[in-house]
């Protein structure tokens, strides 16, 4: 999901209270044994990793609706990849787009956002349909930041796979569903880890989502059409999401998960959310009240609505009408954002 949304993103800034911070967590094991990128999730290796919790609406406790199919996934790792399983309830598994790059979505489709730095910049999208057709692009910005999105990029290396559990495009009966294998090579992803390692070590962590696109449909000649929700023009589909998003807008890394690498001892790492809190509770509704002012940017906190008095007790905010960047110090480290939504671990460049 691309530009879509990006209406309903600042009508959730300018809301009132904001959502808890409360990504969701997995912890991925490590794998010796590779599974075979087939579209089956029948390897032994799947059955170490952890399915996720099912998808909700993207909105979550905005639009607490159950979605109408069941959508989960299990991730892995090993020195060479990233591997992905998603397993798709579907009574109708359909698909139009055969051309690599197409805009996928315009089918029913699963979505994978990978930010391994954090930054919520330079991050990678990569959206299947159940023929298998594939989309990746770079983000170098998020949408709301001036993008651009950059539809050359390409995963070099992937491997990928579906497997229809009943008949694709036939309506004739009713399917089960569909799977989906992933096989991410760790050199596909350099260009977006900025100081971090690839592969990563244990212990570390990503920002990562994932999201399905799920359209009404109707038959026309018997080939499967979507149909856009009454009132919505074509902007009609179901949106389930890995981790929440607050709004109808995939953009948004700062709402993504976190997948934290576990070793091949099975050690996990701590929780990356306990520092983090404080970074996305009191330094980064700065970036909101910034970004839904009206006539530039404000130089002081005293000018921005609605902050808590925590913020404004420890933020640091020093700029212009031109550009800003907030700071804050979290257990002796000290985070920053700026006018472009950049998010500064410490340590980063």
């Amino acid at each position: 999901m691309h530009r879509r949304g990006l209406f309903w993103l600042f009508a959730a800034l300018m809301a009132g209270p904001a959502l808890a911070w409360n990504p969701p967590l997995y912890r991925c094991p490590f794998t010796a044994t590779a599974p075979v990128i087939d579209g089956r999730l029948d390897d032994p290796a799947w059955q170490a990793a952890p399915w996720t919790a099912d998808f909700v609406d993207i909105e979550g406790a905005r639009r607490p609706v159950a979605p109408r199919f069941r959508t989960r996934a299990r991730l892995l790792w090993n020195l060479e990849h990233l591997f992905v399983a998603v397993e798709l309830s579907e009574p109708h598994v359909w698909g139009t787009l055969r051309d690599h790059d197409a805009v996928i979505f315009y089918d029913n489709d699963i979505e994978l956002f990978v930010d391994p730095d954090g930054d919520h910049h330079l991050y990678g999208e990569l959206e299947l349909n159940a023929l298998g057709t594939a989309w990746d692009l770079l983000l170098v910005r998020p949408y709301r930041d001036g993008g651009p999105a950059v539809n050359g990029w390409t995963l070099t290396g992937l491997a990928s796979a579906v497997h229809v559990d009943g008949t694709l495009n036939d309506p004739r009966d009713t399917d089960r569903g569909w799977t989906v294998e992933l096989a991410i090579p760790w050199d596909a992803l350099r260009d977006l880890v900025g100081p971090r390692a690839c592969p990563p070590a244990p212990g570390d962590w990503w920002r990562l989502n994932l999201s399905r696109v799920e359209w009404h449909h109707r038959l026309d000649a018997g080939r499967y059409v979507r149909v856009p929700i009454d009132g919505l023009g074509w902007k009609g589909e179901d949106n389930w999401v890995w981790a929440p998003q607050g709004a109808v807008a995939m953009h948004q890394p700062e709402t993504w998960g976190f997948v934290s690498f576990v070793g091949p001892d099975g050690v996990a790492a701590g929780d990356p959310r306990d520092e983090l809190r404080a970074v996305y509770e009191l330094l980064w509704p700065v970036y909101l009240a910034q970004k839904a002012r009206d006539g530039g940017y404000a130089s002081r906190l005293d000018d921005l609505e609605g902050l808590s008095p925590a913020t404004r007790e420890r933020v640091v905010l020093v700029g212009g009408p031109a550009g800003w960047t907030a700071t804050l110090e979290v257990a002796g480290r000290r985070w920053a954002v700026d006018d472009e939504g950049r998010l500064t671990a410490p340590g980063a460049d």
